[in-house]
């Protein structure tokens, strides 16, 4: 059978059952695998040899259309030359893990197959998120919940909308006449931040040396000293005397540290400085009664970056940038498209939110966390923390107390990724060698694969 055989074809609906029911057969075989610890992580291949095409499997596209059964083929190949990031044994990214119902909920997704830029075509998921961004915005302790906030590609994405909502705020006529209506602005951020600060620094046209990179302590976190004497210094380098728009980021970096955002927020207060917090890891510590103290003093930020599909597990992706100024987003990004968004719609056009985003087209990203905070409760997603939590404490008191661990991290990564028995990121940090980053986000990993990983670290290594 060929696709032409599919829906809409008259009398369709019989081969259109069964190509899915086939399809979410491979997709069942799949997740039951992900979750079995005999399997691999990774069955891995060199990239020529899957450009050269393995047995039955061709990324090569084609004139001519393929039958059902090679298409099923591929599907099926396609998960089998993958990662399973939701195994056990994978820690390699922020993001892992594999959610039954957060699963569900893009298949779903998948099929609405709409865009979030009006209410008019997303009435629901429009509402949906409105809800889930306000409950956020309470979990971060902003009064009544009150503010804005939209669902973006990414933390990337997300903190890249801070930084034109900041400079909005300080100067909305950069949005007409482009930077040359404002002085020099500055945006300050730990040695230790994500790229994605020094990125937004090129893309928004502060410039990459008007990035200021504050010195971090011997755990990781920020010096508030360093901070204000930063500050002093380019104030006195700037033409009358000022840096208008500065911004400073903290967040859970390379080594899982947390600046400190009360000190950092005093400072922001005395030279009136925008302050965003970047929460795209550490922001689900706020669903834990337990560790959300590690992020005390969040609720003074002017915005905030905060990932459920990291420590929270829901699949990717799912960012949300969070404002405490309602209006900015909608004032930095609002061009008023006449054919998308008319002022005289039958209803409330309050709840078109396409003109907050710096995009047209925005995926359905909302769904798949909103039924999942509806299966796990805010006390299932805090026993998910707490767990997390409790393993990263384990494997650490697990490492400290072993000898031997002085090992070369990508030799063993490369070893690791052809045996496939496990996965873990590396990478150095300032004057530091290179070190495995580990990280525990996925509600399946237990005890166990915390003393596998640690085994065969140390089992690789005896052969170097």
């Amino acid at each position: 059978k060929m696709v032409t055989d599919l829906l809409p074809a008259k009398n369709g609906e019989e081969y259109t059952m069964q190509f899915l029911l086939e399809v979410v057969d491979i997709l069942t075989n799949y997740v039951r695998k992900t979750f079995d610890r005999s399997t691999k992580v990774l069955d891995f291949h060199h990239p020529h040899q899957l450009l050269e095409g393995m047995e039955g499997f061709s990324l090569e596209l084609c004139d001519q259309p393929e039958s059902l059964e090679q298409i099923l083929v591929d599907c099926r190949d396609t998960l089998k030359y993958g990662v399973r990031t939701g195994h056990p044994r994978f820690f390699n990214q922020l993001s892992s893990g594999l959610d039954i119902i957060g699963l569900a909920g893009e298949w779903l997704t998948s099929t609405a197959n709409t865009n979030m830029f009006t209410y008019e075509i997303a009435p629901v998921f429009v509402l949906m998120e409105q809800l889930t961004l306000k409950k956020m915005r309470e979990i971060i302790g902003w009064p009544n919940g009150e503010g804005d906030g939209i669902f973006s590609p990414g933390g990337a994405i997300s903190n890249m909308y801070s930084v034109m909502v900041a400079r909005y705020k300080h100067y909305p006529e950069v949005k007409i006449k482009g930077m040359t209506a404002a002085p020099r602005l500055v945006l300050f951020t730990s040695e230790h931040s994500h790229y994605s600060i020094k990125k937004a620094s090129a893309v928004l046209g502060f410039g990459t040396e008007n990035l200021i990179l504050l010195r971090t302590d011997e755990r990781g976190r920020v010096i508030p000293a360093d901070l204000e004497n930063k500050v002093i210094d380019a104030k006195q380098k700037v033409i009358g005397g000022s840096v208008p728009c500065s911004r400073a980021t903290t967040s859970p970096t390379v080594y899982g540290a947390f600046d400190p955002i009360n000190e950092i927020a005093d400072i922001c207060e005395k030279y009136s400085m925008w302050l965003h917090v970047d929460g795209a890891w550490g922001g689900g510590l706020l669903m834990s009664r337990k560790h959300r103290h590690k992020l005390n003093g969040i609720e003074r930020a002017n915005s905030v970056t905060w990932n459920p599909h990291k420590m929270m597990g829901v699949p990717l992706q799912c960012s949300a940038i969070l404002v405490r100024e309602k209006g900015l987003l909608q004032g930095c990004n609002s061009m008023c498209a006449g054919y998308l968004f008319q002022p005289d719609k039958q209803y409330d056009v309050t709840y078109d939110t396409g003109d907050k985003a710096i995009q047209c087209g925005r995926h359905v990203d909302i769904f798949k966390f909103w039924l999942m905070w509806k299966s796990k409760g805010t006390i299932g997603f805090e026993k998910h923390i707490d767990r997390c939590l409790e393993l990263s404490e384990y494997l650490y008191h697990k490492i400290k107390n072993r000898e031997g661990y002085e090992m070369v991290a990508p030799k063993i990564k490369a070893m690791m990724m052809e045996c496939g028995t496990t996965m873990v990121g590396y990478q150095p940090q300032g004057d530091k060698v290179n070190f495995f980053r580990m990280v525990i986000s996925n509600p399946a990993v237990t005890r166990s694969d915390i003393d596998f990983l640690i085994d065969e670290i140390e089992r690789l290594g005896q052969d170097l």
